[in-house]
């Protein structure tokens, strides 16, 4: 079956996205062009951020009706500060897909915080990425489980083998598998529960605006 033009709007800024991360990766560093693979991450808040803004009026489950209540809203801070919490926790050897690595590293080569870099990152992982991946991971991939005709599924009785297969999938694009698992499944439970994506997506964003956080003032920067 064709994919809809509904799952293209929900996987072509996913796609770009691993597409400028792995174009990050692929440039050396240091490197003979003079590029600063750090400032590539930037790109996605331009092309990424530009494809979810042309699909805009295609995303139905974050127009104006669609929004959470007040108690869904603070559930999904509360979520979001849980699954912080356990990210950070859950970190022991074991419980990685392979070596930690330190691969965005927002300093100047005196040492200084390059307060532009980190702005660049911060908005890109709290404001930009809960959008994009909660469209993604749980809006089409979750629901495209339950039925390939991913639109007529309401979250709610999307069912257990879909939240458990999309966040199994949700692990494997993470380092820390175990808190990946954690993260999925609570943000897939809120978007069951309630119905509306907003909740995942304000989880997500709380997640990862405090990880970011954490991660500039303890100088964690291999959780980046």
């Amino acid at each position: 079956m064709p994919l809809s033009q509904a799952a293209w709007a929900r996987i072509v800024p996913f796609a770009l996205f691993m597409l400028l991360l792995a174009l990050r990766g692929a440039v050396p560093e240091p490197n003979d062009w003079g590029v600063d693979a750090r400032w590539l991450y930037g790109l996605n808040l331009v092309v990424v951020g530009g494809a979810l803004a042309w699909y805009w009026r295609g995303y139905g489950e974050l127009a104006r009706q669609n929004h959470p209540s007040l108690g869904e809203a603070g559930l999904s801070v509360v979520v979001g500060l849980v699954v912080f919490g356990l990210w950070i926790s859950l970190d022991a050897p074991w419980m990685q897909l392979g070596e930690p690595t330190a691969a965005f590293v927002p300093m100047t080569a005196d040492g200084r915080p390059d307060w532009a870099l980190i702005v660049i990152r911060w908005l890109g992982a709290a404001l930009l990425v809960p959008v994009m991946e909660e469209l993604f991971w749980r809006s089409f991939l979750m629901r495209w489980i339950a039925s390939p005709q991913f639109e007529t599924v309401d979250p709610r009785a999307a069912g257990l083998r879909a939240l458990v297969i999309s966040t199994f999938v949700f692990m494997l694009a993470h380092t820390l598998w175990l808190a990946a698992i954690v993260a999925g499944a609570a943000y897939a439970y809120l978007y069951q529960r309630t119905g509306k994506l907003w909740t995942a997506v304000i989880a997500h964003a709380v997640t990862n605006g405090a990880l970011g956080i954490w991660v500039v003032y303890s100088g964690r920067w291999e959780f980046w």
